[in-house]
């Protein structure tokens, strides 16, 4: 297919989309530096071996999962033109965004009553890199839940509809990253010791 060819809008459409996909690209080679240095760093003699991650880190992995079904039901919904459905499953998707924050900053604080700290005295070489890579984690869903509000503005204000959702899908693409990117931390994190 010529990029060329098409209306000013299809042009438009398929240049943002490969913007986000430049931006995906460069955040899945950030993302693959920091857990190759884990690999790297992880023959230290201070490494610790037999870290298990808190279970408010699982509860957060299912929540972001389940909230990616909800964008996907949302999608469908505007598809279909139902704008009741879209609305109930953005404003679900949106909290289940939030739920995962929460339980992610809930799992920051079982680390550190166990003691570990991102820096300092009590700080470790592990314990640092797995801050780094969930706290710049989340900063990505909160830029998720930033689009998702976007999103929702424009639902209310009828931007989308079933020949017009490119909004909607762009951010749905974003969410749906930011979702397969922490299972993959998460299941990096949880067996690569």
């Amino acid at each position: 297919m010529d990029l060329t060819q098409g209306t000013q809008q299809e042009k438009q459409a398929r240049a943002k989309k490969m913007m986000l996909w430049f931006g995906i690209i460069s955040l899945i080679m950030s993302f693959m530096g920091w857990t190759s240095a884990f690999i790297v760093s992880s023959s230290r003699p201070d490494w610790l071996k037999d870290f298990q991650l808190p279970n408010s880190f699982v509860i957060s992995t299912v929540v972001i999962i389940i909230s990616s079904f909800t964008y996907l039901l949302a999608k469908k919904a505007i598809k279909s033109n139902n704008r009741q459905q879209t609305t109930m499953m953005l404003w679900v998707t949106l909290f289940l965004g939030v739920a995962f924050i929460f339980f992610q900053v809930r799992g920051f604080q079982e680390i550190i009553d166990l003691g570990y700290y991102f820096t300092g005295a009590s700080s470790n070489v592990t314990m640092s890199y797995i801050y780094l890579i969930a706290m710049v984690h989340i900063l990505h869903v909160a830029a998720g839940i930033v689009s998702l509000l976007v999103v929702i503005y424009n639902h209310f204000k009828q931007k989308y509809n079933s020949d017009n959702l490119l909004g909607l899908e762009l951010s749905a693409t974003f969410w749906h990253f930011v979702d397969i990117l922490w299972v993959y931390l998460f299941l990096f994190l949880y067996f690569v010791k």
